[in-house]
């Protein structure tokens, strides 16, 4: 049976309503979940505010939210590359420990 909590966030000065589910046999908790909300909530108003404070002429908040969620694809794109050279870097390191293995298993 799938666990439920509501939640309301506020974002660019507007408030939205969230329905979390939490499925049987889920790692993640209703409250592991609700914290990690709660902190994009926190870091996407900060980022906006931070644009807000650059007063660019003509912008509206909808325009510091876009520009904000641009910028957070943007990172969230850096780190799936850097973790997928990571992980290729991971798989290199086990083939050269495989072949030095097999070297040294014929001396």
């Amino acid at each position: 049976m799938a666990e439920q909590q509501a939640i309301k966030l506020h974002i660019g000065g507007k408030s939205y309503s969230f329905v979390l589910k939490r499925d049987e046999g889920e790692p993640t908790t209703l409250a592991e979940k609700e914290e990690l909300y709660r902190l994009a909530e926190r870091e996407v108003n900060a980022y906006a505010a931070r644009l807000e404070k650059n007063r660019y002429d003509g912008f509206s908040t909808q325009d510091y939210l876009a520009l904000t969620a641009l910028q957070l694809a943007i990172s969230n794109i850096g780190l799936t590359r850097s973790r997928n050279l990571a992980s290729e870097d991971l798989e290199r390191l086990e083939e050269l420990d495989d072949r030095i293995d097999a070297y040294l298993n014929r001396l």
